[in-house]
């Protein structure tokens, strides 16, 4: 018996929410959905559908199910398009990256690339929590740092600078540090990461600060310094606009750390995908100007 027979009909039913609209949707009969459904069932020696005069509802295995079938016919579907030389993204592209490049970086590409791909729903799933993609069903990752090793492919999109700043008034108060152990005398101010990182004739320095203030939003310690609070070290993308005005100054520059790189990392199933290629490219062309110190 086909493998595939009663899996799209059973995805048309769960997104609809009834067997007319399912079978509207595939251009088929009423009757086809019911028996294509109920063989699916038998198959499987589980029940997917409650089914009552006015509503289908998935029972809990039709939920569990229902995931993986989306999957199914959505690779399906990509796989035929890429022989066929069509390539157009289709189907879901569930993204997800950290808050502080999501925010402001992945979520303006993201948003032009469903609007220039009107078969693609985009998920943007902005958190700091470290996603396992495959087991969560994510197609893509954007990361930043050395990867630990894994199955996942990488390709670096864009990298980004760190710099260690306060503002003037702080530093006219306090004095300005010249060497890295200087900041044991000064105020800091932290966000998520707990060591700041410096390189002295090309070996890295981590330096793990004992702040006064302390936020897991990087805009928090952006104010907390320019209000005059400590030296807080951060990516440029927070810093440039706070440096050009005046607001902050670098400080510690002959030490300042390597470019660190922001990777794409995606599942190696998903590596010819049109949908995770594309938006790859989107977010090669388009990061590193973003990103850019000004000069």
């Amino acid at each position: 018996m086909d493998g595939w027979e009663g899996i799209e009909e059973f995805v048309a039913v769960a997104r609809t929410g009834s067997f007319i609209a399912g079978a509207a949707s595939l251009g088929v009969s009423r009757t086809h959905m019911s028996r294509a459904l109920a063989r699916l069932e038998d198959r499987l020696g589980a029940q997917l559908l409650h089914r009552t005069t006015r509503r289908v509802l998935l029972s809990p295995t039709g939920q569990t199910f229902l995931d993986h079938c989306i999957r199914l016919v959505q690779e399906r579907d990509e796989a035929v398009a890429l022989i066929r030389d069509q390539g157009e993204p289709r189907g879901d592209l569930r993204i997800t990256c950290c808050v502080a490049l999501g925010e402001r970086f992945i979520a303006p590409v993201a948003r032009q690339f469903a609007k220039q791909h009107r078969q693609l729903t985009v998920y943007l799933d902005v958190t700091d929590r470290t996603i396992d993609l495959v087991a969560e069903g994510y197609d893509l990752g954007v990361r930043t740092g050395n990867l630990p090793s894994s199955d996942l492919i990488a390709a670096k999109i864009a990298s980004r600078r760190s710099r260690t700043c306060a503002a003037p008034a702080y530093l006219e108060r306090m004095g300005t540090p010249e060497k890295i152990a200087d900041l044991n005398e000064h105020d800091c101010l932290t966000g998520t990461t707990l060591q700041w990182h410096f390189s002295e004739k090309g070996d890295e320095i981590l330096y793990r600060p004992r702040p006064v203030w302390s936020c897991n939003n990087g805009y928090a310690v952006l104010e907390a310094a320019r209000d005059g609070m400590g030296i807080c070290q951060l990516p440029d993308f927070y810093l440039n606009d706070a440096v050009q005005s005046g607001q902050l100054v670098p400080i510690l520059e002959e030490f300042a750390p390597p470019e660190e790189p922001i990777w794409s990392v995606y599942p190696d199933k998903r590596h010819l995908s049109p949908k995770v290629q594309r938006f790859v490219a989107a977010l090669k062309g388009t990061l590193p100007k973003a990103m850019a110190r000004p000069d």
